[in-house]
């Protein structure tokens, strides 16, 4: 091995059993961000499921341990390894990670800070890794009993969920693409909790609703309610996202009126209001 490789694989390791300290819980990577160790089960003929109930090392994140002697049996059995990652969803933080990438024809900073003025919540400070291309991920912690899935696009697109069985590529791995590095505000934060509302759109979708109609309806009258409880300088905001949750709930036609009656209650006015609810609907795809 070069003296390069084995300078890496020795700050991989440091910066793995640094990650442990805070709880976390990591496996050896390979420059090219995967488990650095192969599966034992690769040749078998028919492997059958297995997450290290057989003992031996190479099941990916489930190899992914917090204690040091672990880590170092990781590592040693590992020593091309280049980087490290980091297991989400287990305790203590129950992590989540928030990928946002770069891609050509996508912004996914803007599509983030979209979603959370449509759903009413904002990122708190919380750990940010720099990606060797410009992307970021944030550090966000769940509750215990709720279990985040990982996905890729579903959110928005450019955005993909690091949740249960997923992993981070921790801060300090050197990838074939370059290394991935902390922001140096958050290095020292802890992952701040989800905000409720963002953690509502990672888990899958309920069941199909059927809606009813706002004559009859509670959920249309609680729109109209959240609307008239506005205060200045959050007029537009309320308006533009209950009427978003109507188009999305199928009833947004049906609560317009209602909608701009509810906000000329507030002071907007009629035209400002209507042009809300439009915005609301071409964003949500639907015509105004």
């Amino acid at each position: 091995m070069a003296t390069t490789d084995r300078q890496a694989t020795t700050l991989a390791l440091a910066h793995a059993l640094s990650a442990a300290e805070r709880g976390l819980a990591v496996i050896p990577l390979s420059r090219t961000k995967l488990p650095a160790l192969r599966s034992p089960h690769r040749d078998d003929p028919a492997p059958s499921p297995c997450h290290g109930e057989c003992g031996r090392l190479g099941h990916g994140v489930y190899d992914a341990s917090s204690d040091p002697a672990r880590i170092r049996e990781l590592f040693a059995a590992a020593p091309w390894a280049t980087g490290y990652g980091i297991a989400c969803g287990l305790p203590p933080h129950h992590l989540i990670g928030i990928d946002l990438d770069v891609k050509t024809g996508t912004d996914s900073s803007a599509a983030l800070r979209e979603l959370a003025l449509r759903h009413l919540f904002t990122i708190p400070p919380t750990v940010v890794v720099v990606t060797p291309s410009g992307g970021r991920h944030l550090w966000l912690s769940g509750p215990p009993d709720v279990v985040v899935p990982n996905s890729a696009g579903r959110l928005a697109p450019g955005i993909d969920i690091r949740g249960a069985g997923g992993y981070l590529v921790g801060p300090g791995s050197r990838t074939g693409q370059g290394v991935y590095a902390a922001a140096p505000e958050t290095a020292r934060l802890a992952p701040a909790p989800c905000p409720r509302s963002l953690l509502r759109l990672l888990l899958p979708p309920p069941r199909a609703h059927h809606p009813t109609p706002p004559a009859t309806g509670g959920h249309g009258q609680g729109l109209v309610q959240f609307v008239l409880a506005a205060h200045e300088g959050q007029r537009n905001t309320r308006l533009f996202w209950a009427a978003c949750r109507a188009y999305e709930d199928g009833i947004g036609p049906a609560l317009v009126d209602a909608l701009v009656e509810a906000a000329r209650g507030t002071g907007l006015a009629e035209r400002e209001a209507r042009a809300t609810i439009a915005s609301a609907a071409r964003l949500t795809g639907h015509r105004p």
